[in-house]
């Protein structure tokens, strides 16, 4: 039997050397799109281009401006003659924000009088334009608070004002990076990727060429074949997870945690994501059909599993059904084991929960091909 094993595997392994294009899509996958979204996909936003249209022109003005381009947040700002001309250029996005200053901006506030200032965005982009409200507010805040003092300090009724002092601690990312989150999460998609798109394809790839009956009429019992099929693509996921390691060492990503319980995870990961992968097989006729269903099973699982938004923010029964996305427990087992540190005793609910869905969608995938074929 090991041998008429050994002999299959073999020849899935020389097929798979011989596919140069499905190997440059599983390197792909591990290596390039990982650095891809790494640098392109982030929440952060930074560079915003600020229109102001400026009428009091005077020194105090000019210093609120330079608190907004000083800033990491705003990129640089162009002045406008016009209030029209924002309009035009957050139109035509050339702008991120607009600010318009009152002609008696200055003297108001020299007299401690209450003064105003216009924002305006475009919430075409409803998440830029919240962040860049919120960097306006803090920074006319901070303003106020600098010109409130100025004002007592000259009639020499200088006091120490009110406040809080935030004493801020980050845990497990100090820096916020958020391209740290976005390497895990690519790594952890590229694993669902793999695994449910090459177990199809080596399935149907038989099926659809003829060759599904020469392996029947072979010594090969079916469980055999289903073995041969299914290891190749197991050691391949596998070994794809070094480059994408190195990948993560070229971000300066923190591994606090257990290299080997990582791959651990990623091992019963990508035994559920091949049941799937053999599910879709049993219903697929050719090739086509195979990678169109994959895809209707990878991304519903993919946005519900919080490798892309974060679960808290999406509505409460979307947040309930993410429970059903198997790739949420793998995506918070990496989280925990890269950034945070964590071990087993911690993460032993998710590992649970990710091997319950593995024990259920692949037995039933396999008896579901073995009547099959």
């Amino acid at each position: 039997m090991m041998q008429r094993v050994a002999a299959a595997i073999k020849k899935e392994f020389l097929q798979f050397s011989r596919d140069r294009m499905l190997i440059v899509l599983i390197l792909w996958t591990y290596t390039i799109e990982v650095v891809l979204c790494a640098y392109a996909l982030t929440f952060d936003v930074k560079n915003l281009h600020l229109a102001v249209y400026d009428q009091d022109k005077s020194q105090l003005s000019r210093k609120l401006i330079e608190l907004f381009t000083a800033s990491d947040y705003f990129g640089h700002a162009s002045f406008v003659s016009a209030p029209g001309e924002i309009d035009g250029l957050l139109d035509s996005g050339k702008a991120d924000m607009g600010m318009i200053i009152p002609p008696d901006f200055s003297d108001l506030i020299g007299k401690g009088r209450e003064t105003s200032v216009q924002i305006i965005l475009g919430g075409t982009n409803s998440n830029t334009a919240n962040v860049a409200r919120g960097y306006a507010v803090t920074i006319l805040n901070g303003f106020s608070r600098e010109a409130l003092k100025e004002y007592l300090e000259k009639r020499g009724r200088l006091i120490d004002l009110p406040g809080v002092e935030p004493q801020t601690r980050i845990w497990y990312n100090p820096s916020l990076e958020f391209r740290y989150f976005m390497v895990i999460s690519m790594i952890v998609v590229a694993g669902l990727l793999v695994g449910i798109v090459h177990a199809a394809a080596s399935m149907v790839r038989e099926k659809e060429t003829g060759t599904m009956e020469q392996l029947i009429i072979t010594p090969l019992r079916k469980h055999e074949i289903i073995l041969a099929k299914i290891v190749p693509t197991f050691v391949i996921g596998m070994a794809s997870l070094f480059p994408s390691l190195l990948i993560a060492l070229w971000f300066r990503l923190p591994m606090k945690g257990s290299i080997p319980l990582f791959f651990l995870a990623s091992a019963v990961s990508l035994f559920t994501s091949m049941g799937i992968g053999v599910f879709i097989s049993t219903l697929s006729r050719n090739l086509q059909q195979a990678l169109l269903l994959s895809f209707f099973f990878i991304f519903p699982v993919m946005f519900l599993s919080g490798t892309l938004v974060p679960i808290e923010s999406m509505p409460l029964a979307m947040q309930y059904l993410s429970y059903l996305s198997p790739i949420r427990y793998y995506m918070e087992i990496s989280l925990g084991i890269f950034l945070k540190g964590t071990g087993l005793g911690i993460l032993w609910p998710q590992f649970l929960a990710m091997s319950l869905f593995g024990l259920v969608i692949f037995p039933l995938s396999l008896l579901r091909l073995r009547k099959r074929m």
